[in-house]
C-alpha cells in the first residue's frame, strides 16, 4: 500500500480523497494555487504545497509543478480527482516515468477512450451497442453529407476531442449540416486544438444513464449499478440519481454486461464510468467512457455501501477486486450546489460567503470544501458542494432532499439552491419521466420569480 498520496486537485474532491486516505493510514499532500490557500483541503492534508498563481493553467494543469511537489514531499502516488489532469494521458505517462503511481487509468487506456472516434470503433469491435454514424472521422463536408443521408436526419455532429458540449451541433437537414460543419470545427479547434469531427444519428427523447465499473490489474471487471444523469443544462449535469426511475432488472443486466465488455476491451484498470444514451424503447447506445472518478460517484456509494475512492487506491496498489456486480439498495439523489445565479442564465457568482449553514439529519450527506467566511474564487468550476440524500424509496429521497434544501443557508453569493427547490416540485421530475431535453421545455425562471 502507498505511504503518501498527493492529490492533484482542489476543492471537495481533494478533501474527499484526503478523508479516505486518512482512514487507510496513508499520509496526504495537498497542492493549491494562491487563490485556494484558505480551502479546507489545504487545512486537512498532512502537508500542503503551493504550485502556482490563481490560473489553473499555471497551477492545477502545470504538470512539472505537480511532479516537483510529489518529489519534494516523497509522495509515492498521485490521485488526480476529476477534471484538470484526471484524463490526461501525458500526465499518467509522466507519473510512470517518475516512478509515481497514477491512481487512475493507464496512458494507453486514457488515449483510447479519450478520442471518441477511436473509442467508438473499439466498442463496435467489442460488440457494445453504438449509435449509427460515421466510420471514424469525417474527411470533408461531402463525407458528412453522405453519412447523414445514410443514417437519416436528425444527426448530431461532434468534436472527437470534445467535452462540455463544445463542438457539438444538432442538424435536422442539409442546410443546418453545412452551417455546423464550419462552426463546430472552428469551436472545437479553439477549445481543444483539434477540429476532427464525427457524426451520429441524433437520439430523440434520450436518457443519459451511466454504469459505474471497476477493473483491476488482473483483468477482472465488475459493474456497480447505474446512475441517471438526464437532468442537464447545456450538457452539464445538475441532478443525478440511482437507481434510474427508468431502469428494469433486465435492462440493468444488459447494460451492466455491455459496460463490462467495454472495460474488458481496453483491459481497463481503475474505477470508471461507461456512459450510454437510452431511448424511450429502452434501446441503449454507448456514448463515451470516463476513465476517472466522477462527481456523482457519491450516490453509488450510498446505495451499495461502498467507498469508491478506497477501491481506486486499492486497485492502483495491485489489490484484486471481488468481481461482484452490485445492485442498488434504496434510492439516492444528488443536487450540485453551484455558485451561480439561475435567474441570470446560471451566471457564475463568486465572492465571500457571509453565512453558511448545512442541513443535517438521517440520510443527508454533504461533500464540500467551503465554510462561513470562505471566498469562492472566480477562476475555477462553480460547484461548491454536493448535497446527497438517501432513503428507502425515490419518493422519500425527494422529500428528504426538499427538506435538506430548505435548511441549506448560503448568503453573500447566489447559488442554485432555489432552482433545485423548484425542480423537485416539478410534476415531470416527480414522475421520473425525464430526458436530457427536460430543462429546455421548462420555464423555470418564471416559476422561481413567482415563488420568491
Amino acid at each position: 500500500m502507498f505511504k503518501k498520496v498527493l492529490i492533484a486537485n482542489r476543492g471537495e474532491i481533494a478533501l474527499r480523497v484526503i478523508r479516505t486516505c486518512r482512514e487507510m493510514g496513508i499520509s496526504t499532500v495537498a497542492v493549491y494555487s494562491k487563490a485556494d490557500a484558505d480551502s479546507l483541503h489545504v487545512r486537512f492534508a498532512d502537508e500542503a504545497v503551493c504550485i502556482g498563481p490563481n490560473s489553473s493553467a499555471e497551477s492545477y494543469l502545470k504538470i512539472p509543478n505537480i511532479i516537483a511537489a510529489a518529489e519534494i514531499t516523497n509522495a509515492d502516488a498521485i490521485h488526480p480527482g476529476y477534471g484538470f489532469l484526471s484524463e490526461n494521458a501525458k500526465f499518467s505517462k509522466i507519473c510512470q516515468e517518475n516512478n509515481i503511481k497514477f491512481i487512475g487509468a493507464l496512458p494507453e487506456q486514457i488515449e483510447g477512450m479519450g478520442d471518441k472516434a477511436s473509442a467508438k470503433r473499439t466498442m463496435i469491435d467489442a460488440g457494445v451497442p453504438t449509435i449509427p454514424g460515421s466510420d471514424g472521422l469525417l474527411k470533408d463536408f461531402g463525407h458528412a453529407k453522405k453519412t447523414a443521408i445514410e443514417v437519416g436526419y436528425p444527426v448530431i455532429m461532434k468534436a472527437t476531442a470534445g467535452g462540455g458540449g463544445k463542438g457539438m451541433r444538432i442538424c435536422r437537414d442539409e442546410e443546418e449540416l453545412e452551417k455546423a460543419w464550419a462552426s463546430a470545427r472552428q469551436e472545437a479547434l479553439a477549445a481543444f486544438g483539434n477540429d476532427g469531427m464525427y457524426l451520429e444519428k441524433f437520439i430523440e427523447e434520450p436518457r443519459h444513464i451511466e454504469i459505474q465499473i471497476a477493473g483491476d490489474q488482473f483483468g477482472k471487471v465488475c459493474h456497480l449499478s447505474e446512475r441517471d444523469c438526464s437532468v442537464q443544462r447545456r450538457h452539464q449535469k445538475l441532478v443525478e440519481e440511482t437507481p434510474s426511475p427508468f431502469m428494469t432488472k433486465d435492462l440493468r443486466k444488459k447494460m451492466g454486461a455491455a459496460a463490462i465488455k467495454a472495460a474488458e476491451a481496453v483491459k481497463y484498470e481503475g474505477v470508471g464510468t461507461v456512459e450510454f444514451l437510452v431511448d424511450k424503447h429502452k434501446n441503449f447506445y454507448f456514448m463515451e467512457m470516463n476513465t476517472r472518478i466522477q462527481v456523482e460517484h457519491t450516490i453509488t456509494e450510498e446505495v451499495i455501501n461502498f467507498d469508491l475512492i478506497k477501491e481506486q487506491i486499492k486497485i492502483a496498489a495491485g489489490i484484486a477486486i471481488s468481481g461482484k456486480n452490485y445492485e442498488p439498495v434504496g434510492h439516492a439523489i444528488q443536487c450540485r450546489i453551484n455558485a451561480e445565479d439561475p435567474l441570470n442564465d446560471f451566471r457564475p457568482s463568486p465572492g465571500r460567503m457571509t453565512e453558511y449553514h448545512e442541513p443535517g439529519g438521517h440520510g443527508i450527506r454533504i461533500d464540500t470544501h467551503v465554510y462561513a467566511g470562505y471566498t469562492i474564487p472566480p477562476f475555477y468550476d462553480s460547484m461548491i458542494a454536493k448535497l446527497i440524500t438517501v432513503a428507502q424509496t425515490r419518493e422519500e429521497a425527494i422529500t428528504k432532499m426538499e427538506r435538506a434544501l430548505s435548511e441549506y443557508i448560503i448568503e453573500g453569493i447566489k447559488t442554485t439552491i432555489p432552482f433545485h427547490i423548484r425542480l423537485l416540485k416539478h410534476e415531470t421530475f416527480r414522475k421520473g419521466d425525464i430526458t436530457t431535453k427536460f430543462l429546455e421545455g421548462w420555464d423555470y425562471k418564471t416559476e422561481m420569480e413567482e415563488n420568491q
